[in-house]
């Protein structure tokens, strides 16, 4: 079970409760824009720093001690987990899958796997950093939505119309859905042994929702999120984030996830965000990526209206509408990171 720490001021704002000041982390705060991480990088392949403990904790703890954030998020990749599964992955430099799921058969021959027999190194990873990170940082966990990892496994790899996975849904509806069962299966599995390892929330990325019609992200979607938010909560009392990239013509659907916290993308203003949703859940965002690009005088009036539009009711995290882009100047994160807490201390 996860407790919250009085100190943690990220974990208090995922349960709507009162904060001294705005918690802020970003998606993808450990990346390439960060010159510790580049160094890591000319030394180890995208797989073996996923897989390798040391790596992982040492990459994950970077923006921590250079950013000042209150969450670290574990460095990992939403697709480690489904290698247990038996679906081989690589990345040249992106995500490839070179033996794509595409027939009843290769479903039906899937795994369920244990993940601490299919991904231990993760576990580790985890259970190390929660020793490393002060209890006023709050350590997160990670998955892929079941849809998202589906379209990798059909496709073979990123898409830009997910023509594939559409297909396979309307002429094998059966197969289809299965998929979907047991990436919902895996991935709870997988999110219950991180909270058990350490983690004190989790966030579901479901990058690819918004290529779903509202119907179809109903039907194909957000039945799967329920079943795997349902497990984990069976197990663990962690806040569970949801993070449905451009999905908010399904924002109806959103509401009834389940998660504590929504984390929403640039492109909805946060006061219409929380109206939408209701006063029963977080939300989190969801300043524009690019905007980290801006002059200050620009990317400080950003961040404000974020705040702004977020209210100073209970239950906001500040983070981006996506990850941080490569080349993103670190002074300007920094930045953000101190104006927040500054902006918003009480």
């Amino acid at each position: 079970m996860s407790t919250t720490d009085p100190r943690n001021v990220f974990l208090r704002a995922c349960r709507r409760q009162p904060v001294e000041h705005r918690p802020v982390w970003f998606m993808r705060q450990a990346g390439r824009y960060m010159a510790e991480y580049r160094a890591i990088r000319e030394r180890a392949g995208f797989l073996e720093m996923c897989k390798t403990p040391d790596l992982a904790v040492e990459i994950t703890l970077q923006p921590v001690k250079a950013l000042g954030v209150d969450a670290a998020i574990l460095f990992s990749d939403i697709l480690i987990p489904i290698e247990g599964m038996g679906i081989a992955i690589e990345f040249k430099p992106g995500p490839l899958l070179p033996d794509p799921v595409r027939t009843r058969a290769q479903v039906q021959a899937l795994r369920v796997p244990d993940p601490h027999e299919s991904v231990p190194f993760v576990l580790e990873a985890v259970q190390r950093l929660r020793h490393e990170l002060p209890p006023e940082v709050a350590l997160i966990g990670f998955c892929g939505a079941p849809w998202t990892l589906a379209t990798y496994a059909v496709e073979g790899g990123g898409a830009k119309e997910f023509t594939r996975m559409k297909r396979l849904l309307y002429e094998d509806a059966g197969s289809g859905e299965l998929l979907l069962r047991k990436l919902a299966q895996t991935n709870a599995a997988y999110l219950q042994a991180q909270i058990a390892a350490g983690a004190q929330a989790v966030q579901i990325f479901d990058s690819w929702a918004g290529m779903l019609a509202p119907d179809d992200y109903a039907r194909w979607a957000l039945p799967y999120v329920q079943q795997m938010i349902e497990e984990v909560r069976r197990e663990a009392d962690a806040p569970i984030i949801y993070f449905a990239r451009d999905a908010w013509g399904a924002a109806d659907s959103l509401r009834e996830c389940g998660a504590d916290v929504i984390s929403v993308d640039w492109r909805v203003p946060l006061d219409v965000a929380r109206a939408t949703l209701g006063t029963d859940v977080g939300v989190q965002g969801n300043l524009d990526p690019a905007t980290l690009f801006a002059p200050w005088s620009v990317l400080q009036e950003r961040v404000d209206s974020v705040l702004a539009r977020a209210g100073d009711a209970p239950g906001h995290v500040f983070n981006l509408g996506h990850g941080i882009l490569p080349q993103t100047p670190v002074d300007n994160v920094r930045r953000v990171v101190d104006h927040v807490h500054e902006r918003t201390r009480v």
